[in-house]
This record gives structure tokens, sequence and C-alpha cells, in this order.
């Protein structure tokens, strides 16, 4: 076996497979594991996929939300053991890879229509 068909498989264990097909522009609800001290709970955070990135182990996605008037963005890695769970909150119909435009946007223009024929 070549050194690249091992690192293959190493990450074929570590993939997820329970995780819904994310889209760009849905609302989606990250359950992310947060350590306080010896004790471990999952907090989530809700916000609209605006990028996702690469592919395999190395697959992320950007979230943002507005949180008291300011835009928060975090990046997750998708298969990361600190992510507990992907829930989707409604599907969005956009027309791009990436939404970078929102973060010029205040308000009611930051709002994506909704899509119906995809499920949730």
């Amino acid at each position: 076996m070549h050194a690249q068909e091992v690192i293959r498989s190493i990450e074929a264990e570590q993939l997820k497979s329970d995780l819904p097909t994310v889209h760009i522009g849905d609302t989606v609800r990250v359950g992310v594991r947060i350590r306080e001290g010896n004790k471990e709970r999952v907090q989530p955070y809700e916000g609209t996929v605006i990028a996702m990135r690469n592919g395999g182990i190395n697959q992320t996605m950007t979230v943002r939300r507005v949180f008291q008037g300011v835009g928060v963005e975090r990046v997750f890695l998708i298969h990361s053991p600190r992510i507990a769970s992907i829930t989707i909150v409604r599907r969005g119909k956009v027309r791009r890879a990436k939404l970078f435009y929102l973060r010029e946007r205040v308000g009611k223009a930051t709002r994506v229509k909704q899509r119906f024929d995809r499920g949730i």
C-alpha cells in the first residue's frame, strides 16, 4: 500500500455518515460540544450557511448569524468530533455558491427565500 492509500483509509474511518445534505442558503442548527471544566455540554449555534469548502474529511461550512446587532460567522469542520449534530431548520433558495454579499446587508435585506422542493 502506498502512503496516500493509507491516509485515505484512515480518513474514511473518521467520516461521519449520519449527516444531512446541507446546501448554501440553508438555515442550520449546529450542536457544538463545549467543555467547561470537567463537564461537557452541547451548545446550539443557529444561522445561515453562506459557504461550503473542500471535500472529504476537510469539508467545512461557514455559518453566519446576527447576535445582538453584530454579525458573527463561524467555520465548522463538518466531520469534527466536536460537532454533535447538524439539523436543517429551513431550506434556502439562492443562486450563488457563496453568499458573502449578506455581510453588507442589514435587517430584512439579509433574508433568504425559502425553498419548498427539497425536504427538511
